[in-house]
């Protein structure tokens, strides 16, 4: 018994085996049968999935990992079922038990891939979507659109911008600058995740631009109406795109980046912004960083036009003249020149090239093939401008010729005359409102705002943008515009319609109008003949003009005034400045509407008759050589003036009484003469109850050099006293009263006080910013250290002091050290120029330089006692403590000795007079001055770049640092000796 049970437990593991491998011998043709079918429903689930995938494969989508991992098995267990179903055919009986087994481990893997293809959650999914790939022109060589490339993707690599807008004017290439941009963001893939290019439309709307963002995402947001519920769908959509760069291109209105639903781009979101348009406007109110695209240079347009039109035009010289004349006609506008040169692409007859020209030069009267697809361009920015008095502004800067400078002050002035700009109480007001729209007009780049070597603002219209203009006023508002284009005789009749608004024949070689010549023109508002050669206009020419509000005849040779003006009624600006011939004015009697008149530098010699009758005046200019007198009571019966010029630049005639200026309560800019000192004091005393904006008030004759005018036109509130008597006053008054905003005062040939701060009134002047005393024999010193109680000169910029035989001082020492004069004095002074100054011997102490630390120019001539540019004494030194060896001049950067016989020191013992911004060194005629404390440095002031000096003197200069010397030998411009 002990045997048996081990035996039985011996027998069942050997038979359970047996019986598995009888189950497999026996059953394996069922098994196979069974196979088949399963892989039958795996082929067919497969071929299921195959027709759904085709379905969900979309453009934008791709297959799962897992989709195409199981196709992969079912084709390879296909494959092998296979094999095992070629096998089985040709098993041997005994080997079916072993086959058995594998099929039927088969028909277990079959059952599994079923079962794994169903895919609840699909077969496809979204592909990474980086951005689109833009077709773009290719760019050759270095370009103007390169280079604002740079600068860009400058912007759009830093860290410092997130958001960019580029500006400028239709078809100058913004669009095909950020392809290219959106083109290399794709190749940087390691910098941003996403680019998104997004075209706005013209007539966008925030739905229309969250549908447009909404569409380049793939998102369908159109059944929502609610902006809120949009914008946070496209907040989410875009926030998952991480690093993204989203491109709006011409956009034309301001939103705001939450009410779209766009995250603001920040330094953590590492997202950008960039727009283009062709407002600045937009730039800054979407708080962007402003970067203007630029006309291409005329040898970029022509390369253009080259590349365009095909190379081979070139090999005729005829077609190549013509050429340039397109480039110049499209104004290196990109799109004008693509279009133009496109219109021409395998034309090479010289016939049709010279025919196309005329075609595109005639598209500024009529809608021709060759220009209207840029002109329309333009059109649309006129058309968007927000206001009719906008528009009406660019319209009327086409009245001038092609390319001039409009400069903005003038043509303030026309808009003011116009019309264009009214309603404003006060002629400042207007030409704030006057800068304002001009701003506007620049910011749509419609205008471009320049800067003449004066510093004097101007605008320029560029060709096409006038083009467009006129062809508007082709039609309405109907101008007729003839300027500068070399007409000898007025227009013909038929060219002077009835329609007719504005008349423009600016810059013309015309110099006379037939004698019947009378147009019937009763609409026309302006009338522009100014710059022509014109000598004579007949009685009768404006008599068919009852309408005309603006004449201008400046600039001309006329001697008469026609009489047909006198009945111009309606008439509110007559100019006739600069006809130097013209003699006679007839009456102004009638001209009761009249607001503007301009007889300057004319020939007049009385005032026009009638003058007295124009009520409405707002504006008189009689600066003139010629006219001697202005009559008693007419000034006072001119109450609205806010404008009077009566100043000639080169002397001046006519004066005025201080009471009859005192009675234009209105006035707000004044040019003029009074006719003495207590008629300046009784004017001044007037203008304590208001301010005049710009004033130039004289007393006294004057011839101003260059300088002087130079001056004048830098500052807007100038007092000139010459050749009179301060202290011939009214009784009991100061004897010289100053406005307290005056801004530039000089005083010539005066008999005046010792000192400039004992005039009571010239403590108040605190906003003065140059001053200029010359041939003022009595003054000994500017100012005094007792007698400055207050600060004073606190905002003085420049200083002269020019033929003073009595100056001793710029500054007198009583009574106490020098640093008892008030600290801040001088304190804004950056140049100073003393000459003809015999009885000066030192300019500066130590303890004023304190205060100099804006200087920047030094200049000091023909002073023959000067011994001390800086006064270094030892008792001086004593006293006040100075410290000589850190004396700075931080920004001085001109330094001019000439004629200074007597001069031996800049500043004696002084081994720290620093001057690091210095630029220029020019001393001449000073034999004594042995040293340059300035240059003898080591090292020596990196900035200076010029040292003229006579090469005898230099070479004798002593020097402590003899290698700055060498250094310094070739910048050093020596003068032939005398």
């Amino acid at each position: 018994m002990e045997i048996a049970g081990p035996m039985v437990e011996l027998v069942k593991m050997v038979l359970a085996p047996i019986r598995k491998c009888w189950k497999y011998h026996r059953g394996s043709s069922g098994y196979m049968e069974i196979l088949n079918e399963k892989l039958e429903a795996l082929k067919c689930r497969k071929e299921d999935r195959e027709l759904r995938l085709r379905a969900e494969l979309l453009p934008g989508k791709k297959s799962k990992k897992e989709v195409e991992l199981w196709f992969a098995k079912v084709e390879k267990i296909n494959l092998e079922i296979e094999a095992i179903q070629r096998k089985f055919e040709n098993l041997k009986y005994f080997y079916r038990a072993c086959f058995g087994s594998i099929v039927f481990k088969k028909m277990r893997d079959v059952e599994e891939l079923y079962e794994m293809g169903v895919f609840p959650d699909g077969l496809v999914e979204d592909i990474p979507h980086f951005g689109d790939l833009l077709p773009t022109t290719t760019l050759e060589g270095e370009t103007t659109t390169k280079r604002k490339m740079r600068e860009i993707w400058a912007c759009l690599i830093g860290d410092e911008v997130r958001k960019v807008g580029v500006y400028g004017m239709g078809g100058i290439g913004k669009t095909t600058t950020m392809k290219h941009i959106n083109n290399c963001i794709l190749e940087h893939k390691d910098k941003f995740d996403n680019v998104i290019w997004v075209t706005v439309s013209k007539s966008s709307t925030l739905i229309r631009l969250q549908d447009a963002i909404a569409c380049k995402l793939g998102l369908n947001i159109s059944r929502y109406e609610d902006e809120t519920r949009r914008a946070g769908l496209l907040y989410d959509s875009l926030i998952r795109k991480k690093r993204f760069v989203l491109i709006l291109d011409d956009l034309w209105e301001v939103y705001r980046l939450e009410d779209v639903g766009i995250p603001e781009p920040t330094p953590e979101n590492g997202c950008k912004l960039v727009l283009t348009t062709r407002s600045l406007d937009v730039c800054r109110r979407m708080s962007c960083k402003s970067i203007r695209m630029e006309l291409l240079s005329k040898e970029e347009a022509r390369n253009l036009f080259l590349n365009t039109v095909g190379r081979d035009v070139l090999c005729d010289p005829n077609l190549e003249a013509i050429m340039n004349e397109f480039v110049e006609e499209c104004g290196c506008l990109p799109l004008a020149i693509i279009t133009v040169a496109g219109s021409l692409k395998g034309i090479v007859d010289y016939c049709e090239w010279k025919t196309s020209l005329e075609e595109l030069k005639a598209s500024v009267e009529g809608d021709t093939k060759m220009g209207s697809t840029v002109l329309e361009q333009l059109k649309f920015s006129y058309e968007r401008l927000s206001d009719k008095k906008l528009q009406d502004c660019l319209l009327y800067c086409a009245l001038y010729p092609e390319d001039a400078r409009i400069y903005r002050e003038d043509l303030i002035e026309c808009l003011i005359d116009e019309g264009i700009i009214d309603g404003l109480k006060s002629r400042q007001a207007g030409f704030e409102k006057g800068h304002s729209m001009l701003n506007k007009l620049e910011n749509a780049c419609l205008l471009e705002g320049l800067v003449d070597d004066d510093k004097v603002k101007y605008v320029k219209m560029h060709d096409l943008v006038r083009d467009m203009s006129l062809q508007i006023t082709s039609a309405n508002p109907k101008f007729l515009v003839q300027a500068g284009v070399g007409l000898r005789d007025i227009p013909d009749a038929e060219r002077w319609e009835e329609g007719l608004v504005r008349v423009s024949l600016i810059r013309n070689n015309i110099s006379h109008v037939q004698s019947a010549a009378s147009p019937r023109c009763p609409r026309l508002l302006t009338l522009m003949l100014n710059y022509n050669i014109l000598k004579n206009v007949p009685d009768g020419f404006f008599s068919q003009m009852n309408s005309l509000k603006v004449l201008d005849l400046s600039y001309t040779s006329i001697e008469n005034l026609p009489k047909s003006v006198s009945d111009l009624e309606n008439l509110t600006a007559l100019l006739v400045r600069r006809c130097e011939r013209l003699k006679y004015v007839s009456s102004l009697a009638n001209l009761r509407a009249l607001r503007r008149l301009d007889c300057s530098y004319t020939g007049i010699t009385e005032v026009p008759e009638g003058m007295d009758f124009l009520v409405n005046l707002r504006y008189l200019n009689l600066e003139s050589r010629t006219l001697q007198m202005l009559p008693d009571g007419v000034l006072p019966k001119l109450s609205n003036l806010q404008c009077l010029l009566l100043c000639h630049n080169f002397f001046n005639i006519l004066k005025v009484k201080g009471e009859e200026l005192a009675s234009l309560r209105k006035l707000e800019t004044f040019k003029g003469m009074l006719y003495d000192i207590n008629h300046f004091n009784t004017y001044i005393s007037s203008l304590e109850e208001r301010r005049l904006a710009n004033y130039v008030i004289q007393v006294g004759y004057q011839v101003y050099a260059y300088d002087d005018l130079y001056q004048y036109k830098r500052h807007k509130k100038a007092i000139i006293l010459t050749q009179c008597d301060i202290n011939e006053s009214l009784p009991g008054e100061y004897p010289l009263l100053l406005p307290k905003d005056v801004e530039l005062l000089s005083i010539r040939e005066c008999c005046i006080v010792k000192s400039l701060c004992t005039l009571a009134s010239f403590n108040n002047a605190t906003n003065l910013r140059s001053c200029t005393i010359s041939i003022c024999e009595r003054i000994e010193y500017v100012l005094s250290s007792a007698s400055c109680i207050v600060p004073l000169l606190q905002n003085l910029e420049e200083l002269r002091l020019e033929h003073l035989s009595n100056l001793h001082w710029l500054i007198k020492e009583e009574n106490g050290p020098a640093s008892l004069l008030p600290p801040g004095t001088f304190s804004s002074l950056r140049n100073i120029l003393v000459q003809y100054c015999s009885n000066l011997k030192r300019l500066f102490t130590p303890s004023l330089l304190s205060s100099l630390q804006n200087l920047e120019e030094i200049h000091v001539k023909y002073c023959k006692q000067m011994v001390e540019i800086i006064s270094t004494s030892h008792n001086q030194n004593k006293e006040e403590g100075t410290d000589l060896f850190n004396i700075a001049l931080p920004n001085l950067k001109v330094l001019e000795l000439w004629g200074l016989p007597q001069l031996k020191n800049i500043c004696n013992g002084t081994e720290s007079l620093v001057a690091s911004s210095l630029h220029e060194v020019s001393i001449w005629k000073c034999p004594n001055l042995r040293s340059i404390p300035f240059l003898d440095k080591e090292p020596y002031p990196p900035l200076v770049h010029s040292i003229d000096v006579h090469k005898q003197w230099w070479e004798s200069l002593e020097w402590q640092h003899p290698n700055s010397k060498e250094a310094l030998q070739h910048v050093c411009k020596f003068w032939v000796q005398e």
